[in-house]
């Protein structure tokens, strides 16, 4: 077994605090979760089918802000033996797996979040909002594949909003922004906004809102997100279009009212 795999599969020590933590806030950010070695190796390849994958063609001021905010490409799992071994790592399966307080977790999907030079802000937002997912145990890795200091945009989280439900019924955009910016300051909650070194990742609630500020550098600033939800999610039926387009893409075969067992959706830690 080499040493990607076991660094991969290895446990990462999480305390009660941490834990605790997340639940509280929403969020949290963990140091050393892999090592500089791994990401390299796996950057390499993620970026390499980003790439191939990579329909993307208009020039930067012809795009929308959502597409201006990244290049956002899903089920790289699907197209990349070594991205499946990253993507059903237990290492960070089972830290969802402890900071949810689950049985265990099973992939919703993947994807690359790739902000280009020069590319824009990421308005604030929930991801779940676009997932028919029966309950609320739902979280995101953010993984950066190299530092993100504050000129890349680095992930900001509005720190206990988990709990506020105006505006999870708004799809990304820069009416999303300024609206749930508004509601955020009006709730008085912190943001947490900080940088992410080499080999930090956060994990956030499908119902925390976060943002991401535009990258002002010369060089893309490279993301590869995991997104878990609880073993024994089951399938709500769709509440928007983007909701049903989810089921179609990433749930196909799943029946409302049952548990989400279909060949996209692997047990990666239980």
């Amino acid at each position: 077994m080499n040493t990607a795999t076991l660094d991969l599969e290895s446990e990462y020590a999480l305390s009660g605090d941490q834990i605790e933590r997340f639940q509280r806030d929403g969020y949290i950010k963990l140091k050393n979760v892999l090592s500089p070695e791994i990401l390299a190796h796996y950057e390499s390849e993620i970026t390499k089918t980003v790439n191939a994958l990579n329909q993307e063609t208009r020039d930067m001021e012809k795009r929308d802000t959502y597409g201006k905010a990244f290049l956002q490409i899903m089920n790289l799992w699907r197209s990349n033996a070594a991205i499946e071994a990253f993507i059903k790592s237990k290492r960070l399966g089972r830290i969802a797996t402890q900071l949810m307080g689950t049985n265990g977790v099973r992939l919703y999907h993947d994807q690359a979040l790739y902000k280009e030079p020069s590319g824009g802000y990421t308005p604030w937002h929930v991801d779940q909002y676009y997932w028919p997912l029966s309950n609320n145990n739902t979280v995101t890795a953010w993984i950066p594949l190299q530092a993100v200091p504050m000129e890349k945009g680095p992930l900001e989280f509005s720190i206990g909003s988990q709990s506020i439900t105006f505006g999870r019924d708004l799809e990304i955009s820069d009416a999303s922004e300024k609206v749930i910016d508004e509601c955020l300051k009006l709730s008085d909650l912190p943001v947490d906004s900080s940088p992410f070194d080499l080999g930090e990742v956060s994990f956030h609630y499908g119902y925390t809102f976060h943002r991401a500020g535009p990258n002002t550098t010369d060089q893309t600033r490279k993301i590869m997100t995991i997104i878990y939800m609880d073993k024994e999610m089951g399938l709500s039926k769709p509440k928007n279009q983007n909701q049903q387009n989810d089921w179609d893409a990433w749930m196909p075969g799943a029946q409302i009212g049952e548990i989400i067992d279909t060949e996209l959706n692997p047990v990666i830690f239980e």
